[in-house]
């Protein structure tokens, strides 16, 4: 990438597929940016960069890049494959740019405590990176391998598209209520019809939201 190409990404702002991090000060926070992209659609975290689109660059780039490397390593399970890339901007400065591919391997968590097997995984939600419910991982591990879903398509699947025609989206928590559900069911129901395209999932966390695929068009 050249300075006028990085520019030119700068200047459209962060959003799905990009992030403007300043420095690496704490990189345990920054990986949850680098595993969103992995779980979603990808994407490029630019490290020198501010959130207002100025670019003032980085004085020790491999520093800073050590470092992130590093805690990728240590805090990223399973291993995240990406690509770095050092744009110079001056004789003194540069920006460090990861890429990361959509991962097959996907869903991916940061483990905040080594002796914690499970840890958190993130999705990228237009510019921000939030925690995936359990919903959103079941959804993320089971679409790399369900070829077609199959489900039952019963009174209470027709109870919520009967709701969603008159409202646009719904919760876990909502949907349960409305079709008398426990958990359990009611989250196995979202996640089919997710998975089968009848409806979209917009993750906010433990409120995720779930829409009429149509929505999304």
């Amino acid at each position: 990438m050249t300075f006028e190409e990085l520019k030119r990404l700068v200047a459209r702002g962060e959003s799905e597929t990009v992030e403007f991090k300043r420095k690496v000060a704490h990189p345990e926070k920054v990986i949850k940016e680098i595993v969103a992209f992995a779980n979603t659609s990808g994407g490029s975290l630019l490290v020198g960069v501010n959130d207002d689109r100025s670019i003032p660059g980085l004085k020790a780039p491999e520093g800073e890049a050590y470092v992130l490397n590093e805690a990728i390593k240590k805090y990223c399970r399973p291993r995240i494959d990406y690509r770095e890339e050092t744009i110079r901007i001056s004789d003194k400065k540069a920006v460090v740019c990861y890429h990361i591919p959509p991962s097959k391997k996907r869903p991916h968590y940061v483990i905040e405590d080594v002796n914690i097997k499970q840890g958190i995984a993130f999705v990228r939600v237009e510019d921000q990176s939030v925690k995936a419910s359990r919903e959103v991982r079941e959804i993320i591990r089971r679409s790399k391998r369900d070829k077609g879903v199959t489900f039952n398509f019963g009174d209470k699947e027709k109870l919520l598209l009967q709701y969603l025609e008159e409202h646009r989206h719904i919760t876990l928590p909502e949907f349960m209520k409305l079709a008398q559900l426990p958990r359990r069911r009611a989250s196995t129901t979202l996640v089919l019809l997710t998975l089968a395209k009848v409806l979209k999932v917009i993750p906010q966390g433990d409120g995720d939201l779930f829409m009429k695929h149509q929505w999304g068009h």
